[in-house]
């Protein structure tokens, strides 16, 4: 009996659609890194190359607004699409845009008309990519905390303050950035979001040296940045959402980057070991041994029961289902799964595994990232603990009502 599942005819006729356009518009030299942030200059280019390739379909923000530059895709065309650059190792958008990302659905719920087609067409088509400002040195998970200030001058902000811990190298041609507009305000109601054009005067970008695994004009990519602002003027309408309702916008960013709108993407790390394991080294494969094959089916059901969760997400945001704690359940499960998967390996391979030996050479080094990324990545995005707290809001617990869940479109 077959229980694989089938493309329809339909479905068929798309992956081809896409699989031709990939072989045609991918260059032959790209590479998979298993940190997007961590790609040399090189590799970077060729991936904005793509990306402009991919926004000029449609294909680089597949789920958007036809409008505005997006695809407009159905949740099974935006799930073939992803699966196909997953098999070529390739993320979507192919290079770091967390500013992207997180911005254009809040710009969609938040935005004027003219902040929807000033800032959203450059993005879907991968003319511009741009970070997310939110962390403080005295203010993450605690973001009603950031001390960043705007004040209106006339028809500009004045933006003074640091942000840390952000995007990669090679610069951003925009900041998503959450601002404290009035600094005599309350709590949660003092707060504004800016996009701010990262080549205004005032702005500065020191590389964050002890992350990062390169500089912009080296070899190297990864790594993070603090970015400082001093008396930077910018324009009062690149304000989106209103002035000091930026709570109100940011609850629609914070559902986004805890996985509101769900994620189609697998974890090809785990297909790439489990076929390592496959393979026979002096007539002998890992998948040999009894204890190690119960292991590898155990990593195997915990990363598609993680990437269920994702495409569950996905559907219920883009069909306008009811959602409630499903964001912030996706996010815990993701977490605490890389964690367990990444434990899980080392447990069958060894530490041998996090070098570039004979066998685990094609890995590239993505078992090391993702081990370390395995501790890492708990944090980034809310904790753990934060994503529990927002579950229990989400249902009702401690509370006379239960917390509603953040618009995504």
């Amino acid at each position: 009996m077959n229980f694989a599942i089938e493309d329809s005819a339909e479905q068929s006729k798309f992956r081809a659609e896409v699989r031709a356009f990939l072989e045609q518009n991918v260059p032959p030299n790209i590479e998979y890194y298993a940190d997007s942030c961590d790609t040399p200059y090189e590799q970077y280019q060729l991936r904005r190359e793509l990306g402009r390739r991919l926004g000029a379909k449609g294909w680089l923000y597949p789920y958007m607004p036809k409008e505005y530059g997006g695809g407009d895709l159905s949740v099974d065309q935006a799930a073939i699409l992803s699966d196909e650059m997953g098999r070529i190792g390739l993320p979507l958008p192919p290079y770091y845009d967390s500013g992207g990302r997180m911005s254009a659905p809040c710009i969609l719920v938040w935005g004027t008309p003219e902040h929807k087609k000033r800032f959203l067409p450059p993005i879907f088509r991968g003319e511009v990519r741009s970070w997310q400002l939110l962390t403080e040195p005295g203010a993450g998970s605690d973001l009603a905390g950031v001390k960043t200030t705007a004040i209106r001058d006339g028809d500009v902000y004045v933006v003074n303050g640091q942000k840390t811990f952000v995007g990669s190298s090679f610069g951003a041609d925009y900041s998503w950035t959450i601002v404290v507009t009035d600094p005599k305000g309350e709590r949660h109601k003092n707060l504004s979001w800016l996009m701010i054009s990262m080549d205004l005067p005032g702005i500065t970008v020191v590389p964050m040296e002890l992350l990062s695994t390169g500089g912009e004009g080296g070899s190297g990519g990864g790594g993070k940045n603090t970015v400082f602002f001093d008396n930077v003027r910018v324009p009062a309408d690149h304000l989106i959402g209103g002035e000091n309702n930026g709570w109100k916008v940011a609850a629609t960013h914070l559902e986004v980057e805890h996985g509101g709108m769900g994620n189609l993407s697998a974890r090809r790390i785990v297909s790439d070991f489990m076929d390592l394991c496959r393979e026979r080294h002096d007539g002998y494969a890992i998948a040999d041994d009894a204890e190690a094959r119960a292991e590898i089916v155990d990593l195997y059901i915990e990363a598609e029961i993680t990437r269920l969760f994702g495409l569950r997400n996905y559907w219920l945001s883009q069909s306008g289902q009811p959602r409630s704690y499903e964001g912030a359940q996706y996010s815990l499960q993701r977490k605490l799964s890389a964690l367990d998967m990444s434990e899980k390996m080392l447990r069958i391979a060894g530490p041998c595994a996090l070098t570039y030996d004979k066998r685990w050479g094609p890995l590239k080094g993505t078992l090391e990232f993702f081990q370390r990324d395995g501790i890492t990545g708990l944090h980034p995005g809310a904790t753990t603990d934060i994503q529990r707290v927002v579950m229990s809001r989400r249902i009702g617990i401690g509370r006379s009502e239960r917390e509603k869940v953040s618009a995504l479109r």
